[in-house]
């Protein structure tokens, strides 16, 4: 939807608006909260219980003049929480019998024994577990935007560590890796995979990229005001690996604004949605595979999303939080973290700055965040805890 310019610099402050049943009025009362914070702009928020929507929100502003309200339908970047719509890909493939997640990699992608990789298998990829958080070779925005050249150099790649011992956050590989899989096996990247299998057939409002005919309704991303120096700083203090993973080449969100970007296939970290769609794909996994009355996966294909493959200090981003954790196979579970709610088994993936998809089958809710001002936390942003905390507060009674 497009939106004319106002004629003042800045329209009257938008409230929060959408549907919230009664139940879940903590969740209402969390979300608003966020807006009394002064530098934050616009957010969606939805939550589906027993695969009905009960909460369907969004506020504030789509831009950072403060210009342009966030709709019903608008769209943003939600970086890392793309992977989980990624790893979906190879779940649906896995569950029809056309991929097997304890194969060697080199089964569909041959170039990919070289450099002693031809023992890494499929669910190395799915679980961080390959070695190859990063390339070596410093990288540029615009050679990451090549598909051909991303694949070929990661093939060619002799892994960081030995691949399946540890689990290193692939932060951008990671969907370059799933996703090239998922091309040699259907032909068609993640994104057109994800559209003509589930989120075209079902209507669900989420891209790998953006289409140009979309740009009217995607909000501006914005920064968290923290100084280039002290960015800089952090950077600087990172391991090779981590470094290799989070900052080669360094993105930020003027780069993500660009249509360049959006016109790019970054699996692991340009889907582009709103929070209902989110909410929607993460509740696959946590309705058992069936979202609004379709089957997407088995319910064994969905369990299987969860397997954890091992608690560990994570080699990229692991001391950032306060016990070790534990990757699933495309996921990161709850665990003793409680990232996603006081079920450990219950799992999700966050986006850097804020966004997050959260799944728990035993609970049988999902929940999707979309927001354009970023904050400074790769995971685990305090808005993100603070939804969470009133989603399971409601839902405590029927618990008991």
């Amino acid at each position: 939807m497009m939106h004319s310019e106002p004629s003042a610099a800045r329209l009257t402050e938008p409230g929060v608006q959408g549907h919230c049943d009664g139940r879940f009025a903590s969740v209402r009362a969390a979300f608003e909260a966020t807006f009394r914070e002064p530098e934050e702009l616009g957010a969606a928020v939805a939550v589906r219980v027993g695969g009905q929507t009960v909460v369907d929100l969004w506020g504030g502003w789509a831009d950072a003049a403060r210009t342009r309200p966030w709709e019903r339908d608008t769209v943003v970047n939600v970086w890392s929480t793309t992977k989980g719509p990624t790893a979906l890909c190879a779940h649906l493939l896995a569950d029809r019998g056309q991929l097997d997640l304890d194969a060697p990699v080199a089964e569909y992608w041959p170039q990919f024994a070289a450099a002693g990789k031809s023992s890494v298998l499929v669910r190395h990829l799915l679980s961080h577990r390959a070695g190859l958080a990063g390339l070596r070779e410093p990288l540029s925005l615009a050679e990451m935007y090549d598909w051909e050249l991303i694949t070929e150099r990661l093939a060619a790649m002799e892994p960081w560590w030995e691949s399946g011992t540890q689990s290193g956050y692939h932060a951008l590989t990671y969907g370059f890796l799933v996703g090239e899989v998922v091309r040699r096996i259907t032909g068609l990247l993640p994104g057109e995979f994800l559209h003509e299998e589930v989120t075209g057939p079902l209507g669900l409002d989420f891209t790998i990229g953006l289409p140009e005919k979309e740009a009217g309704r995607v909000a501006q991303l914005v920064s968290a005001s923290a100084t280039v120096a002290g960015e800089q700083m952090a950077f600087a203090e990172l391991p090779p690996v981590a470094l290799a993973s989070l900052a080669n080449p360094v993105i930020t969100a003027v780069d993500a604004n660009t249509p360049e970007w959006r016109a790019a296939h970054i699996p692991a970290a340009n889907g582009h949605g709103t929070a209902r769609a989110v909410a929607a794909l993460y509740g696959i996994f946590a309705h058992r595979g069936i979202v609004d009355g379709h089957r997407v996966l088995s319910p064994q294909a969905a369990e299987r999303a969860r397997e954890g493959q091992g608690v560990c200090r994570d080699l990229v981003v692991g001391m950032g939080f306060e016990r070790a954790t534990e990757i699933a196979l495309g996921m990161w579970l709850s665990g003793l973290n409680a990232s996603y709610g006081p079920n450990p088994r219950a799992f999700g993936h966050d986006g850097t700055g804020g966004s997050f998809g959260l799944a728990d089958p035993e609970a049988d809710v999902s929940v999707g965040y979309v927001v354009n001002r970023m904050g400074y936390r790769i995971a685990d942003d305090p808005r993100k805890k603070a939804l969470i905390d009133a989603v399971y507060a409601a839902l405590e009674p029927s618990r008991a």
